[in-house]
């Protein structure tokens, strides 16, 4: 029911901390490709699609006979999804027709997300991104009150349409809730960006009203165990949990989007030089106790290996080097644990938004630091960028 992009832009999901790693693991089954948007299947939602099953099946069965009637109640469970599907793919269609690049859309237990990777770059395109999705199921909501009123449909369509109806019904009332992560959060932050020409405040009040909204949610649903419960009590603790754990997902991505945008202050501070590590240059052939000793000596954070003539070759791994037993490194030169440079080459001048942007295109967890001249500055290592942000 959220749409993300990366906090060094991009929704991010909202909240990844330090610079993007490049492809993520996929989150799912690969389910297609509409629109050129990979859309995924948690396996979370085959949890929930034996739940819904299993519940909606009771209604069905007072017009269904058993089994047909779990066969429609799992046909609801996949129109109920395929509703949540369409409200992603609103999103995603909304932001690829603004030229915003699309990362995927995942279908999980909470309903989905669709990941956008660059935020839009005005208020005006935000609110119709995040407006796409409620809107598409108000306008099925529509669409099934309609079909109920004027189309002469059997028991078992009308049992259906009306639970779409009011399940869409829910979810886009639901997603105008006024906080993030919730689309109604977006529109929030649009306008609030609108109003002062800043989205950084808009994410932050957009972020505590999410904050609001969670703790809301929780209280609902503890009324509602407590006051609005049967004889046997078991529907109101089964809202009581659900509560707490929409309660959860908002609380968390409502907190996430909050730290993002702190995080987002602190890039353009970045720097590779000032975060830089000293490297002691060695040949290919050097052994790997020794290389390791010249560093030592050098008080140096990094490996680089080189030719004769001081040119880099290659950049030794922090990672083998830690997983080689000390008894072996005296059998293993320098050269075994390197990588050529290549892509992993990146000018020592690089600062906020230009450093992140070229971490992103080549994904490594290290990368060599030369001056205009192509002389070794030293490693910029991911850790260390990761740390810069640690404190937020």
């Amino acid at each position: 029911m959220t749409h993300s992009a990366p906090p060094t832009q991009g929704k991010t999901p909202e909240g990844q901390q330090g610079p993007d790693r490049g492809p993520a693991a996929r989150p799912g089954l690969l389910m297609g490709r509409p629109f050129g948007v990979p859309v995924y299947v948690s396996p979370s939602w085959f949890l929930v699609a034996v739940l819904v099953t299993v519940m909606f099946e009771g209604q069905v069965h007072d017009v269904v006979e058993r089994p047909l009637s779990y066969l429609v109640a799992f046909a609801y469970a996949l129109l109920l999804y395929g509703s949540v599907f369409v409200h992603e793919l609103s999103h995603a269609v909304t932001a690829r027709a603004f030229r915003l690049p699309v990362r995927s859309v995942t279908l999980h237990v909470l309903g989905g997300e669709t990941s956008i990777e660059r935020e839009a770059p005005t208020p005006g395109r935000e609110f119709l991104i995040a407006f796409a999705g409620p809107l598409v199921n108000l306008v099925l909501a529509g669409i099934g009150l309609l079909a109920h009123a004027l189309l002469p449909l059997p028991d078992v369509a009308v049992l259906l349409v009306d639970a779409l109806t009011f399940a869409n019904l829910l979810v886009g009332v639901f997603n105008l809730l006024p906080g993030l992560p919730l689309d109604g959060g977006r529109l929030v932050r649009a306008a609030v960006w609108k109003a002062t020409g800043r989205s950084r405040t808009g994410a932050i009040i957009a972020g505590w009203v999410g904050r609001g909204v969670a703790i809301a949610t929780l209280v609902g649903g503890a009324l509602l165990a407590t006051y609005g419960t049967g004889a046997d009590g078991g529907i109101g603790w089964l809202a009581l949990l659900w509560s707490a754990l929409v309660a959860s997902f908002i609380w968390v991505g409502a907190t996430q989007s909050i730290r993002a945008e702190y995080v987002r202050d602190r890039i353009p501070l970045l720097s590779a030089r000032r975060l830089a590590r000293r490297a002691t240059l060695v040949t290919a052939d050097t052994p790997l106790a020794e290389a390791v000793r010249r560093a030592r000596d050098d008080h140096a954070g990094a490996i680089v290996i080189a030719d004769h003539d001081g040119r880099p070759l290659g950049l030794v791994s922090e990672k083998a080097v830690t997983a080689t037993p000390e008894h072996r490194r005296p059998w293993v030169t320098a050269g075994d644990l390197s990588r050529g440079t290549g892509d992993l080459t990146l000018p020592a001048d690089l600062t906020g938004e230009d450093l992140m942007d070229a971490l992103r295109r080549a994904p490594a967890s290290e990368y060599l630091l030369v001056e205009p001249d192509g002389r070794v500055y030293g490693v910029l290592a991911t850790a260390d960028v990761d740390r810069a942000f640690a404190g937020i």
